[in-house]
């Protein structure tokens, strides 16, 4: 949380004294805006200074306003103003012009490219076992809903039968699943894919089931008005112990765990995007699968940071905080609930908002090369998130765009966003 002493504090420092260029676009003059003491430029480009202590809040200040920060760069006597003298308007941004890249500060070691980590062999991996025209005929054994009473919508907890094939996935992997009946133009429907929520061994650990968690997709129709489910998702929800479903996969490589069991892993999800990270956490904590994978005993530190509109819709809770009273060295949990908590400009708390008021911490942690970061969700949370990260890690004098594109590289990063 923010603790305004220790700002007070850092401002008294000497790196709480140095002064930052946001570069930012976006902004549009309006009553808000009004009230600041720059203009807002035809450009778009709004260059504001911002003291170390506030670029947290002044990041989240200008999300609120709709704005996007471009760049950050320190202030030196060199280029104070953005090359101008104090008081004067900066130059504009000519439309078309590609914004430079920040540059590093000379008390700060530039990142060096390392290689990247051996991932898992290609072979190891299994993928499309079951492919459209030869799908898996599975059984539904079980479906539970996820969301306590006084939540928002449903979202079921489903576990299939697959002991009768070679179906076999890792976690991270997503399957497919093939709704019964056609489409609009009479034609089968397209296989829609789902998160696997389990671990390899599924959640018996008898390596004979897999587990969705699936949010029923409803909306109002724009124009007519009128409730539309989604076809898929509405199939699975409703479908009861006993019944047959078509499954296709495994799919994805994205979200791949790591072997090692001293890695760090950062994990950041939206509602339903919490499936491929109970996989995680089961594999890493629950009892069983501890006593099922001698090799893999973990030591790292696992934090999840979940984004969900109310207490009820708080998937798998009471299992997640059990696990965090059981290993509360290594895993924490953080919730950003939109409907119940406040960020500190007074509007909902939603991921992005935690993600910054941690940013620091977060950021400390991702430049170690034993951590990696996972994303699954929505895919609105990642410019927030990445904002938050910018501001982190402009403080080290390090451009964040660059860093984040090392660790992709390196197979440290991890995306999977609708």
């Amino acid at each position: 949380m923010y603790n305004s002493s220790v700002a007070g504090d850092a401002a008294n420092t000497v790196s709480g004294s140095r002064m930052f260029i946001y570069e930012v676009e976006g902004l549009r003059q309006n009553e808000n805006t009004d009230k600041t003491n720059y203009p807002i430029r035809r450009s778009g480009s709004v260059f504001i200074t911002v003291p170390y202590s506030r670029m947290n809040q002044e990041m989240q200040r200008i999300t609120r306003l709709g704005g996007k920060i471009v760049s950050i760069r320190p202030l030196t006597a060199d280029n104070e103003g953005n090359g101008t003298t104090p008081g004067t308007e900066p130059q504009s941004k000519h439309s078309g012009e590609e914004s430079k890249p920040m540059t590093q500060t000379e008390s700060v070691q530039p990142v060096t490219e390392t290689k990247p980590k051996a991932k898992k062999a290609e072979s190891d991996v299994p993928v499309n076992i079951y492919r459209p025209n030869s799908p898996y005929i599975g059984k539904c054994l079980s479906n539970e809903e996820l969301v306590g009473e006084g939540g928002i919508g449903t979202v079921r907890h489903l576990i299939f039968d697959i002991s009768g094939g070679d179906l076999r996935y890792l976690e991270g992997q997503s399957i497919g699943i093939i709704p019964p009946g056609t489409d609009k133009k009479d034609k089968p429907h397209k296989l829609r894919l789902y998160s696997i929520a389990s671990t390899r061994h599924g959640d018996a650990v008898d390596d004979k089931t897999v587990s969705l968690c699936v949010r029923q997709l409803e909306y109002k129709h724009p124009e007519t008005g009128e409730m539309v489910y989604g076809v898929c998702s509405t199939f699975l929800c409703n479908l009861k112990p006993g019944d047959d479903l078509k499954i296709t996969g495994p799919t994805g490589k994205e979200m791949l765990l790591p072997e090692d069991p001293n890695a760090n892993v950062i994990m950041l999800a939206t509602g339903t995007g919490i499936a491929p990270f109970r996989a995680y956490l089961w594999r890493m904590f629950k009892e069983n699968e501890r006593k099922a994978n001698p090799d893999y005993q973990f030591k790292g530190l696992a934090w999840l940071i979940f984004g969900i509109p109310t207490s009820p819709n708080i998937l798998y809770k009471n299992e997640l905080e059990e696990l965090q009273e059981q290993y509360p060295d290594n895993l924490r949990l953080t919730y950003a609930i939109s409907r119940e908590q406040k960020n500190p400009e007074g509007g909902r708390m939603y991921i992005q908002d935690r993600v910054a008021e941690h940013a620091d911490e977060l950021w400390k942690m991702i430049q170690q090369q034993n951590t990696h970061t996972y994303i699954c969700g929505l895919k609105g949370m990642e410019g927030g998130i990445d904002q938050a990260l910018t501001v982190a890690a402009a403080k080290d004098g390090v451009t964040w765009s660059e860093y984040q594109r090392q660790a992709k590289r390196e197979g440290r990063w991890h995306v999977e966003t609708y």
